[in-house]
């Protein structure tokens, strides 16, 4: 009986602690659940993702508006013929794919609907002519001549993304195609029939007067008359298909480096707890010195992090069968965004610290608030696979501007200047952070 109580006495003390942190408690159910919504969002919406391509048509004859319209009609894509508001030329197309604005720009060269009528006039003239291997080899150079659709893509767009898209193109090619060698033939057989019973009876006969059947021969071949041309959207002459050790990387030494806060909370929690943190503050010491302090200290740990990180992709990958790291050869840009990110994997550390009341709160925060910014942030999933809000949100997260300084480095093959806007955020993200934590703490010193 005695063991009954003291068990009964012990579970309602700590049901009474756990009820006393009210915080806690919000943490514990509210964090869950919103991984679980952002988490399900975003892997939902894989499955129907909608794809915005920039059309150009510079053709602006038949073959370019019959494109675009069995296009729009194409589940899950969305052509998009203006950009910021004015109209958009392949320039404006190509950097915008270039610089990740857009995974895709399909472009319809000048003189594509003539080219496809002569292609197809000459499939035709050929498949009904008595001469079909003397005229073959005219033909055939003839059809040569190249006038491909281009379509630009992001090197980083994932290959599942980037067949469905061409498969799509393709269907609409083939079956543009199709019709206009059908609509030819009706044009072009009347006169081989005539021609042909000419040649039979020696006079012209209408084709309705005939009561037989001419004997015609007509084996046109099935040879693509418009072709489609893939090609990297690069401002760097950079052509290398981007690896999956190349996305994959980077993305998950983000995630690693930002998990920094749980120690980094964790100590100042504590320090608070045990009143060494208060100790502190009576000695000479600024509240800047003191943070900056543990900044530096942290530093060097997830530099550490990072190379350990890399050195895997680099080395150790290869062993199993995966390409090695390629990193490119702009160091300097490297550097800058990693000391970004550990900037502002630390300063978001320090304020967790300074927010959370207890070492469970942190703990629990930190890490769902990392799976978050890291679903948000196209760590698990692409953003442009994402639904609007979530690509909105995207906008947001301090892993989403590392991961796509990164992927500018390694995939679209950029350098300092094409990382500095996300390395700025990054610092500003760390600036604004550190900020709140110093209000926080010089707030609790005055009411203490």
């Amino acid at each position: 009986m005695d063991n009954m109580v003291r068990l009964y006495s012990v579970i309602i003390k700590e049901l009474l602690i756990l009820l006393r942190d009210k915080s806690g408690l919000l943490v514990l159910f509210l964090m869950p659940a919103v991984l679980v919504l952002v988490i399900s969002l975003v892997q939902e919406n894989v499955v129907k993702t909608t794809v915005k391509i920039l059309y150009v048509d510079k053709d602006k004859k038949y073959i370019g508006r019959e494109i675009k319209e069995q296009l729009e009609k194409t589940p899950d894509i969305k052509l998009v013929t203006e950009f910021k508001g004015r109209g958009i030329d392949e320039k404006i197309a190509h950097n915008a794919v270039a610089d990740g604005d857009f995974q895709f720009c399909i472009i319809i060269p000048e003189g594509t609907s003539d080219i496809v009528e002569k292609r197809a006039k000459e499939q035709i003239n050929q498949a009904l002519s008595a001469n079909g291997d003397d005229q073959e080899k005219n033909v055939s150079e003839s059809i040569n001549i190249t006038n491909d659709l281009i379509v630009y893509y992001d090197p980083t767009i994932q290959g599942i993304f980037r067949i469905a898209v061409i498969n799509a193109l393709h269907r609409v090619v083939s079956g543009m195609e199709m019709d206009t060698k059908i609509r030819l033939m009706s044009e072009i057989l009347p006169d081989h029939i005539n021609a042909a019973f000419q040649a039979a009876i020696g006079y012209d006969m209408p084709v309705e007067a005939m009561e037989d059947p001419l004997d015609i021969s007509f084996n046109m071949k099935n040879d693509r008359i418009l072709g489609i041309k893939e090609q990297f959207a690069s401002k760097f002459g950079f052509e290398k298909m981007p690896t999956s050790v190349q996305q994959n990387v980077p993305a998950w030494t983000l995630f690693g480096i930002f998990f920094i806060v749980v120690p980094i909370a964790g100590s100042i929690i504590k320090e608070r707890e045990s009143g060494t943190f208060m100790r502190i503050q009576t000695m000479p010491v600024s509240i800047s010195t003191l943070l900056f302090g543990k900044i530096i200290a942290y530093f060097p740990v997830c530099t550490i992090q990072f190379l350990f990180i890399f050195l895997i992709g680099k080395f150790v990958l290869p062993l199993l069968g995966t390409p090695p790291l390629d990193t490119g050869g702009a160091v300097a840009a490297i550097v800058l965004v990693i000391v970004s990110v550990i900037l502002a994997a630390t300063g978001y550390g320090i304020m967790l610290g300074t927010i959370c009341q207890t070492y469970e709160q942190a703990s629990m925060f930190g890490p769902i608030s990392i799976v978050v910014a890291a679903a948000i942030g196209g760590v698990m999933v692409p953003v442009y696979a994402m639904p609007g809000i979530m690509q909105t949100l995207s906008v947001y997260s301090p892993l989403a501007w590392g991961l796509n300084a990164f992927y500018d480095i390694f995939v679209r093959g950029g350098n300092v200047m094409d990382v500095l806007p996300e390395a700025l955020f990054l610092c500003l993200f760390f600036v604004v952070t550190m900020s709140i934590a110093c209000i926080f703490i010089c707030f609790k010193s005055r009411n203490s």
